[in-house]
């Protein structure tokens, strides 16, 4: 098994976390910052001053889960037409990014992003970003959705996109979650 890592942002790490976790084929998922400089805490994230992006590194399976579907599922469960925001989340720190390693990847990014455009009647505007240093966020945030499925931002943001994912891409779903 070929595992592969890919780095992308979609607003408030939490959602894509959780969205990410319930695919097949993943065998890792970790919120982090990235984009930016400076200290990389979520305090000083949050202030916008950074430059990071929340961001999710997914690790998985390109035989059980094709990067292909990886990327669909990322553009249709937040709003890549959105600059800087997510719903409430407002700033830089919330941007749509895919963040890559290589001109290759960059380039099957450049794709992903041409692929997805016919599905939105604005422009897409995910940022291309070249993959710098990566810092974990802190515990609390891992795997928040599951840890704290009563906390309104889950029920109200996150709760609606897992029920999209499951209605539109029940296929890749863990066996345990697709119910």
């Amino acid at each position: 098994m070929t595992e592969r890592t890919v780095v992308l942002a979609a607003g408030c790490f939490w959602c894509l976390d959780s969205i990410a976790r319930r695919l097949i084929g993943v065998s890792q998922v970790r919120s982090v910052y990235t984009g930016g400089t400076g200290p990389a805490h979520y305090h000083a994230v949050c202030s916008g001053t950074t430059g990071h992006a929340e961001g999710v590194e997914i690790t998985f399976d390109p035989e059980k889960l094709p990067a292909e579907v990886v990327y669909e599922i990322f553009f249709s469960t937040h709003d890549p037409t959105s600059l800087n925001r997510q719903g409430y989340d407002v700033g830089t720190q919330y941007r749509s990014a895919m963040f890559y390693t290589s001109q290759e990847e960059k380039a099957e990014f450049q794709r992903a992003i041409d692929a997805a455009q016919q599905h939105f009647s604005g422009p897409i505007v995910t940022s291309l970003e070249p993959l710098g240093t990566i810092y974990e966020a802190e515990p609390e945030h891992q795997d928040f959705h599951s840890r704290q499925p009563g906390v309104g931002y889950c029920q109200f943001i996150i709760d609606p996109k897992i029920a999209k994912l499951r209605a539109g891409w029940s296929r890749w779903l863990r066996e345990e979650v697709a119910a």
